[in-house]
């Protein structure tokens, strides 16, 4: 039996994935089963190949890695999820730990960083660059503080934005334009809005947004 850590890597660019296949088969200890190229593949590919772990990429087309990850991890718990995104900000960091990531990593990094996070994720462990997991402490201290967020779903500043125009009764088309962001963006958080706060309609945020001060009441 093979010790190897099997890898699916996750990624809408050939060219990067290629290069990151490149650094990794030449580690004795990691094999490269797979690449899928949004996340639809992804899961397609976690059930054909149920690899040790995924490297996920958060923006794609179709199915972005947010959702991949959450589909994964709900029917393959036991395979492990490293993020490698360009992403710095904490608009997807949150949501990709709660969706069941175990490592977020910058394309950034060093090859010698990645491929250490990749041995560690591999291991159960969790891998944060420092200033991702500055962030997980911020909100966290933030938390303490404030006694009125104990239990409440934590929005990033974009999603808090994107609340309040969709409050105001602004579309899809219209937040994206005023964002300059592409529509799919826009309904991607919408949905993923409506599954974190437990909602179903237009009329359910304004309440929302409005019990949490996000917009005043008229």
């Amino acid at each position: 039996m093979s010790d190897k850590i099997r890898l699916l890597i996750a990624d809408d660019h050939t060219i990067f994935r290629a290069g990151v296949r490149l650094l990794l088969e030449v580690e004795p200890d990691i094999e490269v089963v797979g690449e899928a190229l949004n996340g639809e593949e992804a899961a397609q590919m976690a059930e054909s190949l149920h690899p040790d772990l995924i490297l996920m990429d958060i923006a794609m087309p179709g199915m972005n890695g947010l959702e991949a990850t959450r589909k994964i991890k709900t029917r393959f718990p036991d395979i492990h999820i490293l993020v490698l995104t360009m992403h710095r900000t904490d608009e997807y960091f949150f949501e990709m730990l709660k969706a069941g990531a175990s490592g977020y990593m910058l394309k950034a990094a060093e090859t010698n960083e990645l491929i250490g996070a990749i041995r560690s994720v591999a291991r159960g462990e969790v891998f944060l660059v420092p200033t991702m997991a500055r962030h997980l402490l911020q909100d966290y201290l933030q938390r303490l503080d404030d006694p009125n967020e104990a239990g409440q779903p934590s929005l990033t500043p974009r999603e808090k934005e994107i609340l309040r125009l969709l409050t105001e009764g602004y579309s899809n088309k219209e937040i994206a334009d005023k964002l300059v962001v592409s529509p799919s963006t826009i309904h991607s958080h919408r949905t993923n809005l409506m599954q974190k706060l437990n909602l179903s309609s237009r009329y359910e945020l304004i309440q929302y947004a409005r019990q949490r001060g996000l917009i005043h009441s008229e």
